[in-house]
């Protein structure tokens, strides 16, 4: 009598298929897109590097590791830089998306990658194979149960960051298929991540995608170190979809089928704006309209058509979101969003302060801002935004924004991504010298070894 052979489980094929990857392997363009998030971290960590909340997580980090917090002088453990750099990079909502999710990619797994290639000596290739294994990973896993995490009143970013941050790291390392797959298992019961932040603007959300790197980096260096960790941790009874998506019946192929054939990553969105990823479109909308020659004062109603999937995250309580608490509130706040680009014409770093949520000619405009769900709206494949303004004598004017730029449909270009990184930098008050030196040595980074030196401070 044979014996019974379990057929392969969803990591194991996963697993597989990265280990196949090599670094020379990789598409031209995918290498490029692995640049251009790493100049997009590193610039969003050098933002954020003298925020409150920054201050306040490196002050309840115990100090003297081997690894980076970029911008900061003291060094940290592998998991303490992955929890500062990730919070960093996430912190002020400026990083990218990938609309099929949605989720925040570069925010989880380059902090990850780059710690533990700090850690363990890991040179640029390694981390290239594990930030381009990563990310794409993680796009995918968005598109197991589209919506379903968000709609069980979890984060999709930290809930599936955390394993797909195992899973890069596990590559970075070079640990085998049977490794890789127990980090997975072990990152399924370390993901978290609740969206009660949403109350009351907490900064809890900015911790999301650092604590992910941080769990999915211990992951890997559980499971590489020979502790079993569940091989159907995706598509089990028991298994991180049923546990967060509220059912395990996913699409397990949008995961794994052409893995390493079909890059998703290529259609990730670099945000224009430093506000939530649904808002954009909207904000694109606001701008168009500022320069039709009408001020706030003229406008007598505001109508926007969205989409169900938005109305928990921008829209509702619709009170609360016309006033928002503080300037952290009001980046998941759509009125707040169509307000201050339209008033101020920008929706950068400097428009979301506590000054502007106290702005009375912004806050005027908002309370006029309402909306009507559309059935038909492409969300969550498509971002979208409308805006329709009435003025007080009659007239109409009216945008539609099908798709959010940055992505694959209008994309930012390397010279606009590096302008933003720049920007970030000033922001951040870190010399331009020594950002535009770091711009000079991206070309190379994924060639020599990882060296974070530089951006210490």
């Amino acid at each position: 009598m044979s014996a019974t052979v379990s057929p392969a489980s969803v990591s194991e094929v996963l697993a597989g298929k990265v280990a196949a990857l090599t670094p020379e392997s990789i598409p031209p363009s995918v290498r490029s897109r692995a640049e251009a998030l790493l100049v997009d971290v590193v610039g969003l960590c050098l933002a954020a590097r003298r925020t409150d909340y920054i201050g306040a997580l490196v002050t309840a980090l115990d100090r003297g590791g081997a690894c980076t917090a970029i911008g900061h002088a003291d060094t940290f453990g592998a998991g303490g830089a992955a929890l500062v750099n990730g919070t960093a990079t996430h912190g002020e909502d400026f990083d990218d998306t990938f609309e099929g999710g949605p989720v925040h990619s570069s925010a989880v797994i380059v902090p990850a990658v780059l710690a533990a290639c700090e850690r363990f000596g890991r040179d640029g290739r390694a981390a290239l194979k594990g930030i381009a294994a990563g990310v794409e990973a993680l796009c995918r896993l968005s598109l197991v149960v589209p919506k379903a995490v968000h709609k069980s009143g979890f984060h999709p970013t930290s809930v599936l960051g955390a394993p797909a941050a195992a899973l890069a790291v596990s590559a970075a390392l070079g640990h085998d298929r049977r490794r890789t797959v127990d980090a997975m298992g072990h990152a399924g019961s370390f993901a978290s991540g609740i969206i009660e932040y949403l109350a009351e603007g907490a900064s809890t959300k900015r911790l999301h995608p650092g604590w992910a790197a941080q769990a999915g980096l211990a992951a890997a260096r559980i499971g590489g170190a020979g502790v079993a960790g569940p091989r159907t941790v995706f598509e089990g009874v028991h298994g991180l979809f049923n546990g967060f998506a509220r059912s395990a019946a996913g699409d397990y192929g949008a995961l794994v089928d052409d893995f390493g054939a079909r890059w998703h990553m290529d259609a990730i969105t670099f945000k224009p704006y430093a506000t939530g990823t649904m808002n954009q479109p909207y904000v694109d909308c606001a701008l168009r309209l500022a320069s039709r020659g009408f001020r706030a004062e003229d406008v007598a109603d505001v109508l926007c058509e969205t989409a169900e999937g938005y109305v928990h995250r921008l829209w509702d309580p619709l009170p609360a979101k016309h006033r928002p608490p503080n300037a952290y509130v009001a980046k998941f706040s759509a009125p707040f969003n169509i307000a201050v680009a339209f008033v101020t014409g920008a929706a950068g770093l400097a428009a979301f302060t506590e000054a502007a949520v106290r702005d009375e000619r912004i806050l005027a405009l908002a309370s006029k801002v309402r909306y009507v769900v559309d059935p038909d709206n492409p969300y969550p494949k498509s971002y979208t935004g409308h805006v329709r303004m009435t003025l007080k004598d009659g007239r109409v004017f009216e945008e539609r924004q099908p798709h959010m730029r940055g992505g694959a449909r209008e994309p930012l270009t390397r010279a606009e991504i590096e302008a933003k990184f720049l920007g970030n930098c000033e922001y951040g008050g870190w010399p331009a010298a020594r950002a535009r030196d770091f711009l000079s040595a991206v070309p190379e980074f994924f060639d020599r070894p990882v060296d974070l030196g530089p951006l210490r401070g």
